[in-house]
């Protein structure tokens, strides 16, 4: 156990390093490259090295075309990761104006040995959260009062590791975890149903869908298991990668497919029952003049919308897949670490250079983009914000930021029309049931907003 422990502890020193690098790489480059302001500038005009942000200006073909939303609707669940186990919401209901209706502790927040990475689910009037030292809470979704705690990690392991995350199916909460294992809870109790062990960690939060949950582990294998008694059904296995984001995407899933992705960028449409390959993608990206944003990690979910698949990659690269055939309908240069929202012709992205876009969904074509703040400093460049989400719910395009502010944009333009001032830093995206608004701070706050 000592020995795997100090496996965990290697792997997971390289990941905080490159999740650190990611978070706040200009203040590290500056500390190796040096302060612009030290020295004064060379004469002449700058002109960028990779211009980088063309992909990401609108497209003046379809500057006319009206970006309309079908009517909202309630969601009583966001039962796993992304919202459902295909990772397709569309356009959910939610009031405008939003308050602050409760608040609660759901444990330790993140730090300098831990980080809270786990979307917290809601199902059954219940809201359940993963902190950063495996504790695993219910609260009541409309009050915030807690039913019960379990703490999930091994009685051998005293260190705590990061990773992990939730899903409920019908009285059950699945969870992964940076302990290499995956537990079934009883989600009115949180005891312990079965417990499997694994040979290496895991970061995303399991899918579930009918008899079957599936996970995928830090060495980009992704297993099914059985929901029943978490007997090992099948093993996919991909490209082991050197380096990867802090973090993972979770499989997408229906009754037909499993798009599981991999942080050396490759996809993955499998067969549910067995497991065998349907097609393959890579979205190895563009080359960026940056290391981390070379990295060909897929963090964001992909998402199964009708007859597409839609994969956001880190590496400057934003797709649209045929389903079943597996051939590429568009490709857009755009990265990031976001899960594509899509709802009606259109598909909303937040991308590494904090910009929130609008792509139509049948061409990849960009209606409308808005830059939001990326630094908490702008004149001195210091302090980088990342923004999560985004979401679609109320006729708003919602995202939170690690600044500890939401921005609410227009779906028709992008136009900002609201900010709402956090108690805490986000670094998890929203998500929304029962006509609220939930989020997860830094500190271990969960936020209940109507």
């Amino acid at each position: 156990m000592k020995f795997r422990s100090a496996v965990h502890s290697l792997k997971l020193s390289c990941l905080v390093l490159v999740g650190l690098l990611f978070l706040g790489g200009c203040s590290l480059y500056d500390d190796y490259i040096g302060d612009a302001e030290s020295d004064p500038p060379l004469p002449g005009t700058r002109e960028p090295v990779y211009n980088l942000d063309q992909a990401l200006r609108a497209d003046p073909s379809v500057a006319d075309l009206p970006v309309t939303l079908p009517a909202p609707q309630a969601n009583a669940e966001w039962a796993q990761a992304g919202g459902r186990p295909d990772h397709a919401m569309y356009h959910l209901d939610l009031g405008t104006g939003l308050r602050l209706a409760w608040t609660a502790d759901v444990g330790e927040g993140s730090g300098s040995n831990v980080r809270i990475l786990a979307q917290p689910v809601v199902a059954e009037g219940r809201i359940f959260t993963l902190d950063a030292t495996s504790k695993v809470s219910a609260f009541d979704a409309n009050s915030g009062r807690r039913f019960w705690q379990r703490d999930i990690a091994p009685e051998d392991e005293d260190d705590g590791f990061f990773g992990g995350g939730l899903a409920y199916q019908s009285g059950r909460l699945y969870v992964t975890t940076g302990f290499a294992q995956v537990l079934a809870l009883d989600s009115s109790s949180g005891e312990v149903i079965w417990r499997q062990q694994f040979a290496t960690p895991l970061r995303a939060a399991p899918t579930v869908v009918g008899n079957q949950v599936y996970v995928v582990t830090i060495d980009n294998q992704t297993y099914a298991l059985s929901a029943g008694d978490g007997s090992q059904v099948w093993v996919h296995r991909g490209i082991q990668e050197a380096a990867g984001l802090l973090g993972a995407a979770s499989p997408a899933v229906t009754n037909d497919l499993v798009v599981t992705p991999y942080s050396s960028g490759e996809l993955y449409a499998l067969r549910p029952d067995n497991g065998h390959v349907l097609w393959s993608d890579s979205l190895s990206g563009f080359k960026r003049s940056d290391p981390i944003l070379d990295l060909a990690d897929i963090r964001g979910h992909p998402v199964i919308d009708r007859d597409f698949v839609l994969v956001m990659g880190n590496s400057n690269r934003s797709v649209a897949i045929a389903a079943l055939q597996g051939q590429r309908a568009w490709d857009i240069e755009a990265g990031g670490i976001s899960t594509p929202w899509t709802v009606g012709d259109f598909v909303f992205l937040v991308t590494n250079e904090q910009t929130v876009m609008a792509v139509v969904r049948s061409s990849g074509r960009v209606r409308w983009v808005t830059q939001l703040p990326r630094f908490e400093d702008p004149e001195d460049r210091d302090g980088p914000i990342a923004w999560y989400g985004p979401i679609v719910a109320g006729n708003q395009v919602i995202v939170a930021g690690s600044n500890g502010e939401v921005r609410i944009l227009a779906p028709s333009d992008g136009t900002e029309t609201g900010v709402i001032e956090l108690r805490g830093k986000v670094t998890i995206a929203p998500l929304v049931a029962n006509r609220t608004l939930y989020l997860l701070t830094e500190d271990g706050d969960l936020l209940a907003y109507r």
